[in-house]
C-alpha cells in the first residue's frame, strides 16, 4: 500500500498570520514606547552601524525592557503573545485544512518561518498547531533572563529552514545533516509538496525557491490595504509566486479555495507519478522475463 503523501504549509509570522510585527502586540506598550518610534530607531540604529535590522530589533528589546525594568523571562515573553491579534479565520484554519487533507488521503503538516519571536509565537493560541517553529529566539541565563541572541532568522536564513523541512531535520543547532547528501525521493517532504505564505521581502527568496522547486507560493495581503495589495501583486507579477490572496483564512474564503486545489493538485500529480513508476516497473520485469 503507497504510503501517504505529506505536504507542509509554511507560513511567514508578521504581516502573514498576524496583522502586526509581533512585537507590537504586548511588549512595545510594556516598555512605553509606540511602534512607529520603536522601527524607525531600529532602523536609524541598523544602518548607523550598516548591521542586521534583525539583530538590532533583537538588542532593542533587551536594552529597552531593561531601562524600563520589563522582565524578559521565557513566561513574560509568551504572556506579550498571548495579545498577539491574528487575521480573521486564522485560529480555525488548521483544523479545517487538517480535516480537508485527511478527507481526501493526505497528510498535512504546519510550519512556521518567521523573523519574529518564538518565544512570542510560543504564547499565541495557534502555537500547538506547527511541528516546528523556525524563529528568532533569545539565550537565557541561570536565572531565566533573556541576555543574547540565539538565533536570528533573515531572509537567507529562511531558506535554510525550507531544506531542514524538505530533509526532515528540526534541530536548528544541526550543521551536519543538512548538508548530507539525500536522494529526493528520500526526502521525507518534497519541494513540490510545501506551499508558502509569505508577505513581505524577507519571504521573496522562499517563495521564489519554492515555486522554482515545483512546490506553491502564496504572497497574501492585508485585507482593505490597497498598498500592501499592490506589494502582493508585483510579486505575482514578477513571476515570484503562484497566488495573490487577501489575508482572510475563513471557510469558502478565497485562500481556502486556492489552498483546497493545491492540495488536490498536489495529490494528483504524486498519484499521476506513482502510476507512471509502476508501469515502468511491470515494463522493466516483463522485459527480464522474455529474455530468460
Amino acid at each position: 500500500m503507497a504510503k501517504k503523501p505529506t505536504i507542509a504549509l509554511i507560513y511567514d509570522f508578521d504581516g502573514t498570520l498576524s496583522p502586526g510585527n509581533i512585537q507590537e502586540f504586548g511588549f512595545i506598550q510594556a516598555i512605553g514606547k509606540d511602534a512607529k518610534g520603536f522601527w524607525k530607531a531600529n532602523q536609524e540604529l541598523s544602518e548607523k552601524n550598516d548591521a542586521s535590522g534583525i539583530l538590532c530589533y533583537m538588542y532593542m528589546m533587551l536594552q529597552k525592557a531593561n531601562a524600563e525594568s520589563v522582565s524578559l523571562s521565557r513566561a513574560s515573553f509568551q504572556r506579550f503573545g498571548k495579545d498577539v491579534e491574528l487575521f480573521n479565520g486564522v485560529k480555525e484554519w488548521f483544523s479545517l485544512i487538517n480535516e480537508y487533507g485527511k478527507s481526501i488521503g493526505v497528510s498535512i503538516e504546519h510550519y512556521i518561518n518567521s523573523s519574529g519571536l518564538i518565544e512570542m509565537i510560543e504564547g499565541t493560541p495557534i502555537a500547538k498547531e506547527f511541528k516546528k517553529i523556525y524563529a528568532c529566539s533569545y539565550l537565557y541565563d541561570v536565572d531565566g533572563k533573556a541576555i543574547w541572541p540565539a538565533v536570528a532568522v533573515d531572509y537567507t536564513a529562511k531558506t535554510q529552514f525550507l531544506f531542514k523541512i524538505n530533509k526532515g531535520i528540526e534541530s536548528i543547532s544541526d550543521n551536519k545533516k543538512i548538508n548530507e547528501y539525500v536522494a529526493e525521493e528520500e526526502r521525507p517532504i518534497p519541494f513540490r509538496n510545501m506551499i508558502y505564505f509569505g508577505d513581505g521581502e524577507t519571504d521573496i527568496p522562499c517563495m521564489k525557491l519554492i515555486k522554482g522547486q515545483g512546490g506553491h507560493s502564496i504572497a497574501v495581503y492585508k485585507p482593505g490595504s490597497s498598498k500592501k495589495k499592490a506589494t502582493a501583486e508585483k510579486l505575482i507579477k514578477e513571476n515570484r509566486v503562484n497566488f495573490v490572496c487577501p489575508a482572510d483564512y475563513s471557510e469558502n474564503k478565497e485562500m481556502y479555495k486556492v489552498v483546497k486545489t493545491i492540495i488536490d493538485k498536489i495529490k494528483a500529480d504524486v498519484e499521476f507519478n506513482n502510476l507512471q513508476k509502476s508501469h515502468k516497473s511491470k515494463a522493466c520485469i516483463k522485459s527480464v522475463t522474455d529474455n530468460e
